[in-house]
């Protein structure tokens, strides 16, 4: 079931993504950087079994911000690429102080959510800064070395695409899951999460060249 909502989510993030580039163009982008960042951040506290292996629910959401950036980048220059990065940070320190403040809150005897969003943005700090931190440097080494393959062999956007993501998601995934889940979880689970993370952010990153090719098929070389 975990596969094929998998492949579900995958293509409606990424087709998203074409159609957002489509009709609002890189506005459309920067709109999905910032909104895609604040979802990744919530779902990356909850694991998921995938073949047998245990796995942070953020992939997808996370993986959706590289092509974005990829489309970005190669339609409308790495500057562009790199503000929106730093405005869907922005948005996620938003984001995450907002509901921090809004445990410190007295509840009603009437409420039903405070213990609930207690448990999730309880651990929601932590987690966050893990990731926004991975989030910024991973984007920012995949625009930069999407922008450096492109310089030196501009004909080839399928090896652009795929080694800057990958390279960049599997230094995120191993770095976020130490930084995030030391403590909490042991060692051999986190391997197990950034590994299989990894592995699933290839298999991401080459699904999502399909739909780079169509969003930049007036700028493909």
């Amino acid at each position: 079931m975990n596969i094929v909502l998998g492949i579900i989510s995958i293509i409606l993030c990424f087709g998203t993504i074409v159609l957002l580039d489509k009709f609002f163009k890189k506005e459309g982008l920067y709109i999905w950087i910032s909104i895609a960042t604040i979802i990744a951040n919530i779902l990356v506290c909850k694991t998921i079994n995938v073949l047998g292996f245990t796995s942070s629910l953020g992939n997808i959401m996370f993986a959706s911000v590289f092509l974005a950036t990829d489309i970005m980048t190669e339609k409308y220059g790495s500057e562009h690429s790199k503000k929106a990065i730093l405005l869907g940070m922005v948005s996620a320190i938003i984001f995450v102080v907002s509901t921090q403040i809004s445990l410190l809150y007295i509840p009603d005897t009437t409420d039903l959510a405070q213990e609930s969003m207690k448990t999730l943005f309880g651990i929601n700090l932590r987690t966050s800064i893990a990731s926004l931190s991975m989030y910024f440097l991973s984007n920012i080494l995949g625009i930069w070395i999407f922008e450096k393959i492109k310089n030196k062999i501009p004909n080839k956007l399928w090896l652009r695409n795929n080694v800057s993501t990958i390279i960049a998601n599997c230094s995120e995934n191993y770095c976020f899951a130490f930084i995030a889940f030391v403590g909490i979880l042991d060692i051999p689970t986190i391997l197990s999460i950034a590994t299989v993370g990894s592995i699933l952010e290839i298999v991401i990153a080459i699904c999502d060249t399909p739909f780079l090719y169509i969003a930049t098929k007036n700028n493909n070389k």
